[in-house]
C-alpha cells in the first residue's frame, strides 16, 4: 500500500497528458461528428481524472494538475490534420493501456485496482472511436436520423469569437 499514492500520482498526470491531448486535438478537427465525439471523450478524461485524484486526496495526497500544454501541429488540409489526430491518439490510447495494464493488474488495493481498470477499458472504447473516425464513420456517438439532411459546415477553431 506505500506504493499506491506515488502509483495514482503517476497515473494521473500520464491521464492528465491525455486529457490535453485530447484538448488540442478538438480544436484541430473541424468536423462536427468527430469533434462532438472528441467533446464526449474530454468530459470523460475528466471524470476519470477527477476519480483518481479524489483516490489520492483520500490516501493524502495531491494531484499535480501542471502539466506542460501538448502541441499538436495542422496538416495541409482539414482532413489530413483529423487524420493526423485520430492515428495518433488512437496509438496513444493502446500504447496507454499497454503501459499501465501490468501494473493496474498487480495493485492489491481492489478498489483502485477496479476504477483503474475501468479507466483502461474505456480508453480503449476511444480508441475504438478513433478508429471508427478513420474508417471514416461519422456516427460515433450514435445513428444520425435521415431526416436531419446532409452535413454542412464546420466548427469555429476557437470558441468564442468577440
Amino acid at each position: 500500500m506505500t506504493d499506491l499514492l506515488p502509483q495514482l500520482q503517476e497515473f494521473y498526470e500520464a491521464k492528465l497528458g491525455v486529457l490535453l491531448r485530447h484538448q488540442a486535438g478538438a480544436r484541430l478537427i473541424r468536423q462536427y461528428d468527430i469533434n462532438n465525439a472528441y467533446q464526449y471523450l474530454i468530459n470523460r478524461d475528466d471524470a476519470h481524472l477527477s476519480w483518481v485524484a479524489a483516490a489520492i486526496v483520500d490516501l493524502g495526497g495531491l494531484a499535480n494538475d501542471s502539466a506542460p500544454e501538448p502541441v499538436r501541429r495542422a496538416g495541409r488540409d482539414a482532413a489530413v490534420t483529423a487524420r493526423m489526430v485520430l492515428e495518433e491518439d488512437s496509438r496513444d490510447a493502446q500504447e496507454f493501456v499497454d503501459r499501465w495494464r501490468p501494473r493496474v493488474d498487480a495493485m492489491t488495493n481492489a478498489r483502485h485496482r477496479g476504477m483503474l481498470s475501468v479507466i483502461l477499458g474505456e480508453m480503449l472504447e476511444q480508441k475504438r472511436s478513433f478508429e471508427q473516425g478513420l474508417a471514416g464513420q461519422l456516427d460515433l456517438l450514435g445513428r444520425r436520423p435521415d431526416h436531419v439532411g446532409p452535413r454542412v459546415g464546420e466548427v469555429l477553431p476557437t470558441r468564442w469569437v468577440e
